[in-house]
């Protein structure tokens, strides 16, 4: 019994997960490939009143009503002006209690899709109770780079929406 647990527990650090990165400044960031529905070019969203300031409004992607998230604003990185490699990544993600969304997220520039282990994925250093990590899946290393991965279903606080 305990032989199988350890071939099942090395088939499991074993798994590849495909990430696509993306740019945050000088940092790089990755969400699970599956996510991905589509990296569309940047277009100024419609601007929704009432909503956090990281959310810059919102979009019509093919007929859905997509809000649309900027990192910077909610990682708390200095403001700069869009340019021709900034885009909007639209992802399907877990927003509440099973419900699946669409949501977009502000990125500087595309990377890289990198295959990472399991194994090679590793949690968040707890950094005290006033730096937030609830965004962090996880962290990796990849050649001489250190990439954080993203929990796509944290980065909207549905209890922020709610009135």
């Amino acid at each position: 019994m305990v032989e199988l647990e350890k071939k099942e527990a090395l088939i499991n650090d074993n798994i590849e997960s495909q990430y696509l990165t993306f740019m945050m400044g000088k940092d790089e960031y990755g969400v699970d490939i599956l996510a991905v529905q589509e990296i569309h070019c940047w277009i100024e969203p419609r601007p929704m009143p009432n909503t956090p300031e990281y959310i810059r409004g919102v979009i019509d992607w093919r007929g859905t009503i997509v809000p649309i998230i900027d990192l910077r604003v909610r990682f708390q990185y200095p403001d700069v002006t869009y340019t021709s490699t900034t885009v909007v990544i639209i992802l399907k993600t877990e927003l509440a209690d099973g419900i699946e969304g669409i949501i977009g997220v502000v990125v500087d520039a595309v990377a890289d899709v990198y295959d990472v282990k399991a194994i090679d994925l590793k949690k968040a250093p707890r950094l005290g109770s006033n730096i937030d990590t609830k965004f962090i899946k996880g962290i990796t290393k990849i050649e001489q780079s250190m990439i954080i991965i993203l929990e796509i279903c944290k980065l909207i606080d549905l209890d922020e929406l709610s009135v």
